[in-house]
């Protein structure tokens, strides 16, 4: 197979090892090129994953020619800066979730994606993930009669020395946006957007939210109740409740990863799904955007930006409830 999909990553953390992992798992998907703050670590990391050119500043990776799109990868501080350098040089982009810090910054860039005709996509890679596909066409198939409950939770205990970015505010640290933005994704894709938020956060010593408990309110008889936490190590499960039955995520792993789900509809026997994966997971966001570009669109119709937006504008309103903020990047 001919891998002449060509990518850049800018921002070589811990989640960009991963996404170059799973290239060579993606269809016709190779890592080109690649930049860092630091040009050691840019050319250390080309080195491991044999990407032809590495940068030791974010906007040289524009000047290596032939890129099919970029995945930034960098602090969430970051996200609207490099994706807007990026479209302006023509280039698409697969940014990292969140898409943004608010709502508009998320506003202005795809803004410009629209103007300029460029790709653009929040990584959001739960959405693309098989299990979680089946997950999102059992609820849509309406199986489980009426949604009644939803509860998604996310919680570790992370280290100010091993998680540094974590505990900076002006990096939008903290719970909400790193953790906390999935089972929020999950109740909003899932069941929709809500008609009334309820938020509460704790604080830690340097100012960022370190817990998050959340309560979505759709009518008198359905509601989402979301956690995130800083502090503990939590199941990390997805629980949907219906009037014929339930439907959980998060036995064998992680909700959000790749896992396996149980499907359990009144008087009918117990259904465990068996999937076989041999990735990281990111392979199938990569997939969807190369398929995307090789046919002409400028977003994705499985995660289209106008998600993105919704995404973003439920996010600044469980910040406001909660009094999170991020000094200049407050909404």
């Amino acid at each position: 197979m001919v891998r002449d999909f060509k990518w850049g990553i800018i921002g070589l953390g811990k989640i960009a090892e991963k996404f170059a992992q799973d290239l060579p798992k993606t269809e016709r998907g190779v890592l080109h090129a690649v930049a860092s703050r630091s040009k050691d670590k840019a050319q250390d990391f080309a080195s491991r994953y044999q990407a032809k050119f590495s940068y030791g500043d974010y906007s040289d990776i524009l000047n290596c020619g032939e890129l099919n799109a970029v995945y930034i990868a960098t602090p969430h501080n970051m996200h609207c800066e490099n994706t807007i350098m990026c479209l302006e040089a023509g280039i698409p982009v697969l940014c990292e979730k969140p898409l943004a810090i608010n709502s508009t910054q998320v506003e202005q860039m795809v803004g410009l994606a629209r103007e300029k005709n460029v790709f653009l996509m929040e990584a959001m890679w739960t959405k693309f993930l098989p299990h979680y596909k089946e997950v999102k066409n059992i609820v849509n198939s309406g199986v489980l009669g009426p949604i009644t409950q939803l509860s998604a939770d996310f919680g570790f205990v992370a280290n100010e020395k091993e998680h540094t970015r974590l505990f900076r505010k002006r990096l939008g640290g903290g719970a909400l946006l790193d953790i906390g933005i999935y089972p929020i994704f999950a109740a909003l894709d899932l069941i929709g957007a809500p008609n009334d938020i309820e938020a509460k956060a704790n604080f830690g010593d340097t100012g960022v939210d370190t817990e998050v408990k959340i309560k979505f309110r759709y009518s008198d008889t359905c509601i989402a109740d979301l956690h995130c936490t800083l502090l503990k190590d939590t199941p990390t499960a997805l629980f949907i409740k219906g009037e014929k039955g339930s439907l959980s995520v998060g036995e064998t792993a992680r909700f959000h990863e790749p896992a396996n789900y149980v499907l359990q509809i009144k008087d009918k026997q117990r259904k465990t799904s068996n999937f076989s994966y041999t990735c990281n997971g990111y392979n199938f966001e990569a997939d969807e955007v190369a398929s995307c570009i090789r046919n002409g669109q400028t977003e994705s119709d499985i995660m289209p930006l106008d998600f993105s937006i919704r995404l973003m504008s439920v996010l600044d309103q469980v910040r406001k409830k909660a009094g999170i903020f991020y000094l200049s990047y407050d909404v």
